[in-house]
């Protein structure tokens, strides 16, 4: 039976999707580790290190599907790690020449290629999920662009903006993150073959080691590190790093939207699918259900970056137990990300976007959402300090007696004699104030510079 939310029945699809699960599934993780060895072997064929029958009979005999899984659970379970099973069915594969695979490599080399193969499909899907969610994101801030709403601070209002920008801002993180994906993935995604202690030395001392690594690195498509990485984990650290910090950014969207979905709030509803989001013993509630798994992704994501920081403290030549952290965390990451980029694009692609209730709720504070712009006007006459508390003063009474800001200036003589009535009215129009708000929105929603 299942046991957690990753592989439940009833939960999986909540906190991954199934085209992840498929990248990191055991049988996906055998396939992987096949294709390093047949790879390895391919290559130290071509540089004279094992016969070439020997590579040929290896890429043609080996089957990761022919494998015993249940001896093969047995014999991980023993010896700790998959690597020395797997290769012992596939050597009885291939026969004879089965004693040539695996040549000079170390368990944690097959691991690690392994996992950086499965890291690089992984990214590649987040990579084209995010691009679609960037690209619904930017259709949603350009329909907005000119749709007022209150910009809030500490939950209050504090300033008009339009929901176009509150989108472009949103969306210019996610444009920051698809840029950091694009370089960890060039900078990241390394073959590691590095023999017993990272030295290679059961290959001889001469260059043609080095070429086995460089020629399997081009092989699988990976970069060719400097120098052996058994121990030095920062780009799984970032890897995942990036996978938690999308999802914080997308967190963020999740709580904005939730909260204005909110009764009160009544700006934003998620998309209506019957059922979804409902009560079992209220009727009327349409919980924002796809903002409230994004929240919780983004929160357990961040512990998987934690767990990652932790386990690079790793020791000597090769590590004592944090390594075996990575196993679980790595996969865990991804199907959560994954998960949080799919209800993103859902609830933005057919976000129902109430335009008159974010009108109506400018004006629930009776014009105070504008005592900047009052303040701004008389500052040249009065001094900025001056004019604050002008209109702090007219904001109190105003507060206190729940009338209209205009109204309650109109009553400051010092204030009418010098800007008349009609610039104060004029000055209470939300739209009127907007500043940069659409210049800056229209600047993300026409995409990074690329220079």
């Amino acid at each position: 039976m299942s046991s957690t939310v990753f592989d439940s029945l009833l939960f999986r699809d909540m906190f991954g999707t199934p085209a992840m699960r498929d990248v990191f599934s055991d049988a996906a993780y055998v396939k992987r580790i096949t294709q390093v060895e047949v790879a390895l072997a391919r290559v130290q064929a071509r540089l004279g290190f094992v016969p070439q029958d020997a590579a040929d009979a290896i890429a043609a005999l080996c089957d990761p599907t022919r494998l015993d899984h249940e001896r093969l659970r047995r014999d991980t379970d023993n010896v700790g790690y998959p690597i020395l099973p797997v290769v012992t069915q596939l050597a009885e594969q291939c026969g004879a020449a089965g004693g040539c695979l695996h040549w000079g490599a170390t368990t944690q080399d097959i691991m690690d290629t392994a996992t950086v193969l499965q890291c690089a499909q992984g990214l590649e899907l987040v990579a084209d999920s995010l691009d679609r969610l960037r690209d619904t994101m930017r259709r949603l801030a350009s329909e907005h662009l000119d749709t007022v709403m209150a910009g809030r601070t500490h939950l209050q209002h504090a300033l008009p903006i339009t929901f176009g920008y509150r989108v472009a801002v949103w969306l210019s993180a996610l444009d920051r993150h698809a840029e950091r994906l694009s370089e960890a993935r060039r900078r990241d995604l390394m073959v590691q073959f590095g023999g017993a202690a990272g030295t290679l030395a059961s290959l001889g001392p001469g260059p043609e080691a080095l070429r086995v690594r460089a020629e399997l690195a081009a092989e699988l498509g990976l970069r060719d590190p400097e120098i052996t990485w058994h121990v030095a984990r920062d780009g799984l650290v970032e890897i995942v790093g990036l996978l938690a910090a999308t999802g914080a950014s997308l967190g963020k969207i999740a709580a904005d939207v939730a909260m204005m979905c909110s009764t009160e709030f009544g700006e934003l509803a998620e998309p209506y699918v019957k059922g979804r989001g409902a009560s079992s013993t209220m009727p009327q509630k349409r919980n924002p259900i796809s903002s409230e798994l994004v929240i919780a992704a983004a929160k357990l994501l961040r512990d998987k970056s934690s767990a990652m920081l932790d386990a690079a403290i790793q020791d000597f030549e090769r590590a004592t137990g944090p390594w075996h952290v990575e196993w679980a965390v790595v996969p865990e990451a991804f199907l959560l990300l994954s998960s949080s980029l799919e209800q993103a694009t859902h609830v933005l692609g057919n976000l129902r976007v109430d335009e008159a209730r974010m009108r109506d709720n400018l004006g629930l504070s009776g014009g105070l959402i504008l005592a900047e712009a009052v303040m701004m006007a008389i500052a040249p006459h009065f001094g900025r300090q001056r004019a604050h508390e002008i209109v702090y003063e007219a904001c109190a009474r105003a507060t206190e007696s729940r009338t209209e800001l205009v109204d309650e200036l109109l009553e400051v003589p010092d204030v009418v004699e010098r800007l008349g009535e009609e610039r104060i009215r004029k000055l209470s129009d939300p739209s009127a104030y907007l500043g940069s708000a659409r210049a800056m929105a229209e600047s993300v929603i026409r995409g990074p510079v690329r220079k």
